[in-house]
């Protein structure tokens, strides 16, 4: 009797020790083993999508899509990031791309990316052991043309299985990071565009 409680003893610390070894695949960066975590609690993917709209009734092509944005979670510290390269935003009409990559709007050469870096500030209200849908709330620093501000905005995170969806939509008041084209005195681009950004981390 005292041998066998002796292995199950000797099992259960081994299977400890190698559940706390990292583990790391070509899409997820884990830190260390979390029992019972179908998430991992590092989530990266480099396949996001930040999209903006800066239309008015004066101009309706003041739009663009960004399709691969660099997005990470950190589930267990509530972090989130995201790294946009501005060259990599595709409008319809590649004349406004262009002055869209200028000095006069994003000056894309000296500023060659957008990022945030916050927290989820109601961590403890998502199960990402649980599958479904949250509200989530998120504050951080918004970096876009050389300017970084504090920003705030609710969004959603999805949890399905191993599979994370974060999305959310806010507003950018261009002047707040000295995006202050003619255009805009021309009412041919909103002062205040329209953000939309979504990633799926599997």
């Amino acid at each position: 009797m005292k041998k066998t409680i002796l292995l199950i003893a000797l099992v259960t610390v081994t299977g400890s020790i190698f559940a706390k070894l990292p583990v790391s695949t070509s899409t997820t960066t884990k830190l260390a083993a979390v029992p019972g975590d179908k998430a991992g609690p590092k989530k990266t993917t480099t396949s996001g999508t930040i999209s903006f709209n800066a239309t008015t009734a004066k101009d309706a092509k003041p739009k663009a899509e960004n399709k691969t944005v660099i997005a990470t979670v950190d589930i267990m510290r509530g972090t989130v990031a995201f790294e946009v390269i501005v060259k990599n935003f595709s409008f319809e009409n590649p004349m406004m791309q262009e002055h869209f990559n200028s000095p006069v709007w994003m000056d894309s050469e000296k500023f060659p990316t957008a990022t945030f870096k916050g927290n989820l500030t109601n961590l403890a209200a998502i199960n990402f052991k649980k599958d479904g849908t949250y509200t989530a709330q998120v504050a951080g620093d918004l970096t876009i043309h050389g300017v970084t501000k504090t920003v705030t905005s609710a969004g959603s995170i999805s949890v399905s299985g191993a599979s994370i969806k974060i999305a959310s939509d806010f507003t950018v008041l261009l002047g707040d990071y000295g995006i202050n084209g003619p255009a805009i005195a021309a009412g041919k681009v909103a002062t205040e565009s329209k953000v939309s950004v979504s990633a799926e981390m599997k």
